[in-house]
């Protein structure tokens, strides 16, 4: 026998408008929404708090901190996993898709050393219903590696495996513009004097002339023939977009120039920006600000990237600094990214999507999340 969940008495997110009105629940669905309070003596009483879709995230590399909290240290599997995930479900986000580097251009780094045992720690996690988050696989395939093709072999027919993003982080090919940016987040960040980073960067060249062409096309043609979405990353140039747009993609991530977001935007691409850069005012990498993006009506889709509470803090920053409205921003975390990869089935407060909820108050000026519901179910 079903019984119903009733929310009132919220300020609800839809697709294209907020009131103030109830939702109804029934079997893990939405079945119902209207304006005005129930009268229900058992409704939920969100006390004038906003019900927003649950987020969904496509890119998101916040699990990698966690297996490697410091420079050697790994921490143990699950105990690491399930670290992430509650802090992925307290930004609001109720399905995931984990972000695995297969592949670094800096060689055997901890990313690298750790992809399998995240990977199974995903898997275990998902199978024994730990997670509270709907977690999925995005494999960032590194094509300059050397074992790049083999990892992809081993993983992409996992049935988690949901996204393939196609990277070259070769200094000088796509992330950063600016020489001088490239040179300082190599030495600040990893540690190298002036002459290490040379020897990295005439290392790094020789790896992307010997693998970058052949990688690229063989890893886009295993996407394809599995009919996966593929996205780009990090385009410069509206050569870039063309090639992308000849390899089949349909995101292009974190585009770092005006000219590829309008290419890549003119060219179908769902165009997806950092809500990090966002919320910071512009660009680690001296790249495009994502505000830019957004205010160009150039953004399909928003990313926490590295920072999950990014994503809910970036939606509600929007509304004022880029003159959309909360239902648009809403959908840029929320429905958007759900329709890039065929998850039909949720993304919007709407009769007949999952109930993936997320209650939330702003608190002096900033979001903060209450609550959660995936599929009906409370998580947080």
């Amino acid at each position: 026998m079903s019984t119903d969940t009733v929310f009132t008495n919220g300020r609800i997110v839809t697709a294209d408008r907020e009131f103030d009105g109830t939702v109804v629940v029934r079997d893990g669905s939405i079945v119902d929404i209207g304006e005005g309070r129930s009268q229900l003596g058992g409704a939920i009483d969100l006390e004038g708090d906003y019900l927003l879709p649950g987020f969904v995230e496509l890119h998101t590399d916040n699990l990698e901190k966690h297996f490697a909290p410091r420079p050697g240290v790994k921490w143990p599997s699950i105990p690491a996993l399930m670290a992430h995930d509650t802090q992925i479900t307290a930004a609001g986000i109720t399905t995931v898709f984990d972000s695995l580097a297969l592949g670094d251009v800096r060689g055997e780094t901890d990313r690298v050393r750790n992809r399998e045992n995240m990977i199974e720690a995903i898997r275990e996690a998902v199978n024994r219903g730990l997670a509270r988050a709907d977690h999925r696989l995005h494999l960032r395939c590194e094509i300059v590696a050397d074992d790049a093709v083999d990892a992809v072999d081993r993983w992409i027919d996992l049935p988690l495996v949901g996204l393939i993003s196609i990277n070259d982080h070769t200094p000088g090919q796509r992330q950063f513009i600016d020489p001088e940016k490239l040179r300082l987040y190599h030495t600040k960040k990893y540690g190298m004097t002036n002459e290490e980073f040379e020897i990295f960067r005439a290392e790094s060249l020789a790896l992307h002339a010997r693998n970058a062409v052949r990688h690229r096309n063989e890893i886009v043609s295993r996407a394809q023939a599995r009919a996966l979405p593929i996205a780009s990353h990090d385009d410069a140039t509206v050569e870039h977009v063309r090639e992308a747009v000849q390899n089949g993609m349909s995101i292009a991530e974190f585009p770092t120039t005006q000219e590829a977001a309008q290419a890549s935007r003119e060219a179908g691409l769902a165009v997806l920006v950092g809500a990090p850069n966002l919320v910071l005012g512009g660009s680690h990498s001296g790249n495009i600000a994502a505000i830019d993006v957004v205010r160009a009506g150039q953004a399909d889709i928003l990313s926490s990237d590295y920072v999950p509470a990014s994503l809910m803090e970036g939606v509600f920053k929007l509304p004022e600094a880029a003159g959309i409205t909360l239902p648009e921003a809403v959908k840029l975390a929320s429905l958007n990214p759900a329709r890039a990869v065929s998850l039909d089935d949720r993304g919007e407060i709407a009769p007949g999507r999952r109930a993936d909820l997320v209650r939330m108050r702003v608190l002096g000026g900033s979001p903060v999340v209450r609550s959660v519901w995936r599929g009906g179910e409370r998580v947080l």
